[in-house]
């Protein structure tokens, strides 16, 4: 039982860290990649099967967390709150990038994972299509801010906006364009 890890959503100046853990149950699903170089399309269609085929968990990390432990720790915990909520024994977990939470867990930290192993492809593309939907729907409540287009990051639109309208509280006040304009 290997359980493939990703986050999406750790660079953007608002809305949460979400990470996916993916046990795949099908290996044969065509077409499983970086959530990056997927049409947002494919994606989609890519989530539909891997959500009807596996088994899946996602973790979050709310902005008051990464506000308050720093984007890296509340990664790690979104990871483990994805982890711990498939409530499985993992043989090995697989995580994309370069860092690991702190697990009992046998784990391997994967550069690029995400493009070399279908567990992590799917759970980039799971993390990457619930985050994506949050943004969408915070940008509904909050708009403005070009969410549903930017996803929160610190596009040109996004930080003019940023300065004309001021922060939300979906902004991350530790990231640097939004505490510049805490202290204004």
């Amino acid at each position: 039982m290997i359980i493939g890890v990703d986050e999406a959503g750790r660079g953007p100046l608002a809305g949460p860290v979400v990470a996916a853990a993916v046990i795949l149950c099908d290996e044969g699903i065509e077409g499983l990649d970086d959530s990056k170089k997927l049409s947002a399309n494919r994606r989609a269609e890519l989530e539909v099967v891997i959500k009807r085929s596996c088994r899946w968990a996602i973790g979050v990390a709310d902005v008051e967390e990464i506000d308050r432990i720093n984007i890296l720790q509340a990664t790690m915990l979104a990871m483990t709150r994805a982890v711990d909520a498939l409530s499985v024994q993992p043989l090995k977990i697989l995580v994309d990038g370069n860092r690991l939470p702190k697990w009992s867990y046998h784990a391997e930290a994967v550069i690029g994972g995400d493009a070399l192993h279908p567990c992590i492809s799917a759970a980039s593309i799971i993390a990457k299509e619930h985050r994506d939907r949050l943004m969408r729907s915070y940008d509904a409540m909050h708009p403005g801010y070009g969410w549903a287009s930017n996803k929160g990051y610190g596009s040109a639109g996004h930080l003019e906006a940023l300065r004309r309208l001021g922060p939300t509280p979906l902004h991350r006040k530790s990231f640097a364009p939004v505490a510049q304009l805490e202290l204004l």
